[in-house]
């Protein structure tokens, strides 16, 4: 399998770079209080003996201008993996020059070698210019679900 030419796997040596972008998006997303991921725990995430995640780096003269992090699924309809892409980002300074279109590029490419039927993620509802980008990719957005999340005290009190 190929990849654009600016878009690599991330090594154990991009978690810092990785961390930055994180707070990064974060914060264009107005939720940086939210973050809670140490370069420790991404490194362990994405380079430890079990791997929950993987992640690809967009470089900009050979500087981290971006990343994918993403995860495996499965479908229980298709009988495959899939992706399912957590994280998006592109630094602001280079946002229209096509590197976050490379990085889905690349998860696209990743599915197809590998056999996989599905590239799915979640796009906010208020983020209009990446949407209206999705939308230009021939993405769809799945209208007939209902996103849930089961976290903190709830969390706690389900499984005691």
């Amino acid at each position: 399998m190929v990849l654009p030419e600016r878009i690599r796997v991330a090594t154990p040596d991009d978690v810092d770079a990785i961390v930055r972008m994180v707070r990064d998006l974060a914060e264009h997303q107005r939720k940086l209080d939210q973050v809670r991921a140490t370069p420790d725990q991404l490194a362990v995430a994405l380079f430890g003996d079990d791997p929950a995640a993987a992640a690809l780096i967009a470089e900009v003269d050979g500087v981290p201008a971006g990343f994918a992090v993403w995860y495996r699924t499965f479908s229980t309809w298709e009988g495959v993996p899939g992706i399912h892409l957590e994280d998006l980002y592109v630094a602001g300074e280079h946002r229209g020059s096509g590197l976050g279109r490379d990085l889905l590029v690349a998860l696209a490419r990743i599915a197809l070698d590998r056999g996989w039927t599905r590239l799915e993620w979640d796009v906010l509802r208020w983020n209009t210019p990446s949407i209206a980008f999705y939308d230009s990719l021939g993405a769809e957005p799945l209208d007939d679900g209902l996103g849930y999340r089961l976290a903190g005290p709830a969390l706690a009190e389900l499984g005691a």
